[in-house]
C-alpha cells in the first residue's frame, strides 16, 4: 500500500512538472504582446427566449470588416488572459508542490487540483472545437468546478443553437442546465 502511495505522487508530481513546463514553454514562445485591447462588443444581459427584431440590411462593407476585427480581438485577449490565468495558478501550484514542508496528503491534494487543471483545460479545447464544428466562426469556454460559460461569436442565436450548445456541454461536462451561461459577442 505504502509502496503503491509512493508511486502515485511520484506520477502525479512527474505530471505537474510537465503540465507546468509545458505552459511556460507556451507562454514564452507564444508573445508576450501586452498591446491588445479588451472591446465593449460582449452583451452579458442577453435573454435567448425572447423576440428579437431583424433588420433586412446588410450594413456597409466597412462596418462588417470593424465589427469581426472587434468580435477577433475580444476572444484575442479572452484567449491570451485565460492562459496567463491558468499559467498564474500553474506556477502557484509548481511552487507550492516543491514546498518541502508539506505533508504528503498536502502534495496530494496540490496534484488533484493540478490534474483538475489540466482536465479542464482539455475539455474547454475539445468543447470549443465541438461547438465550432457547429457552424460558428468562434467561441470560448470557462469551465470553473461544475460551472460551465459560454461565450459564442455569432449575430444571433437561435433557440435550437442554444439547444445544441447545451446538449454538448451537459453531455462533455455533466453539469446542470441551471450551472450553464451562453454569452453572445459580435
Amino acid at each position: 500500500m505504502n509502496m503503491i502511495l509512493g508511486k502515485r505522487h511520484i506520477i502525479l508530481a512527474a505530471l505537474v512538472l510537465v503540465l507546468g513546463i509545458a505552459v511556460y514553454l507556451n507562454w514564452t514562445f507564444g508573445g508576450k504582446d501586452g498591446g491588445l485591447t479588451i472591446t465593449d462588443q460582449l452583451e452579458a444581459g442577453k435573454n435567448y427566449g425572447d423576440a428579437q427584431y431583424v433588420d433586412a440590411n446588410t450594413g456597409e462593407a466597412n462596418g462588417d470588416l470593424e465589427v469581426n476585427a472587434a468580435g477577433s480581438s475580444f476572444f484575442s485577449e479572452a484567449r491570451l488572459t485565460r492562459q496567463q490565468s491558468r499559467d498564474s495558478a500553474i506556477d502557484t501550484l509548481t511552487q507550492m508542490f516543491q514546498d518541502s514542508s508539506l505533508s504528503d496528503e498536502q502534495k496530494s491534494q496540490l496534484a488533484v487540483k493540478a490534474a483538475g487543471v489540466a482536465e479542464a483545460i482539455e475539455t474547454e479545447g475539445k468543447i470549443e472545437n465541438m461547438i465550432k464544428a457547429k457552424g460558428f466562426s468562434d467561441c470560448m469556454v470557462y469551465i470553473d468546478g461544475d460551472r460551465v460559460d459560454v461565450i459564442v461569436k455569432t449575430n444571433g442565436l437561435l433557440k435550437e443553437e442554444v439547444a445544441q450548445i447545451k446538449d454538448i456541454l451537459i453531455a462533455e461536462t455533466g453539469a446542470l442546465e441551471e450551472n450553464i451561461s451562453i454569452t453572445e459577442a459580435q
